[in-house]
């Protein structure tokens, strides 16, 4: 059966995270970022990420942008470079423009030629998507940009993955769901979806309630899974 819908996590799968950090670390004035912008990238990340479970456990929303910058001030300050008020701000314009990977563009070239409804599902706010997605050119490519600032509250809470079905008809079987998240991947599984993980870094899957059925290191054979 073919899938009607292919619904893709953002950050981290669509777009590179660490494009912020390298592309900050290339330019002169940031000479400082040259040598350690990998520790960065991968702290900022890292923070990000268990901002929002946490946020999540405790009831104590905010949006992602928030978080992002939360994350990244810890990044910061644990790479001795806190007192750099215009890296900083550097690195944050940059995360609004974050570059996408090499195949995306072409994936959802192929998936919309095939008709299938395509749309993002991501932590970040409504602002954050349409920045990106606009940077990488890929406005005309999706149908919707779903933002879990709807509900109030971070992945992989249900919630989230009930706005696929409140935007689009059909169940959730119909539904491939693309994350290079394991946790993400794994929660989405369990709630229904046809999942596929993009495993980017080549990591071991979660110990978790749920199983993607499809594991890959790029986006590539997205449509060729949602035609099968």
């Amino acid at each position: 059966m073919t899938l009607k819908t292919c619904v893709f996590d953002a950050y981290g799968t669509l777009f590179d995270v660490t494009a912020a950090a390298r592309e900050a670390a290339r330019e002169p004035r940031f000479s400082s970022l040259e040598a350690q912008w990998p520790r960065l990238a991968a702290g900022w990340r890292d923070k990000q990420l268990s901002y929002t479970w946490l946020r999540a456990v405790a009831g104590a929303h905010v949006d992602f942008w928030q978080v992002t910058q939360d994350g990244l001030d810890w990044a910061l300050e644990e790479a001795g470079l806190s007192g750099d008020a215009a890296l900083r701000e550097r690195l944050l314009q940059l995360y609004m423009e974050l570059s996408a990977y090499p195949e995306v563009k072409p994936m959802l070239e192929a998936l919309k030629a095939a008709g299938h409804k395509t749309a993002i599902l991501s932590n970040g706010t409504p602002e954050m998507l349409a920045a990106a997605t606009r940077s990488a050119g890929l406005e005309d490519l999706l149908d919707a940009l779903l933002s879990v600032e709807s509900v109030g509250i971070f992945k992989p809470s249900a919630k989230v993955y009930d706005l696929v079905g409140e935007t689009f008809v059909g169940a959730a079987r119909d539904v491939l769901f693309v994350s290079s998240n394991g946790w993400d991947a794994a929660s989405a599984a369990a709630y229904g979806f046809e999942t596929a993980w993009v495993n980017r870094a080549g990591n071991p899957p979660d110990r978790l309630h749920g199983t993607p059925r499809h594991i890959m290191s790029d986006l590539t054979e997205i449509p060729r899974i949602a035609a099968s």
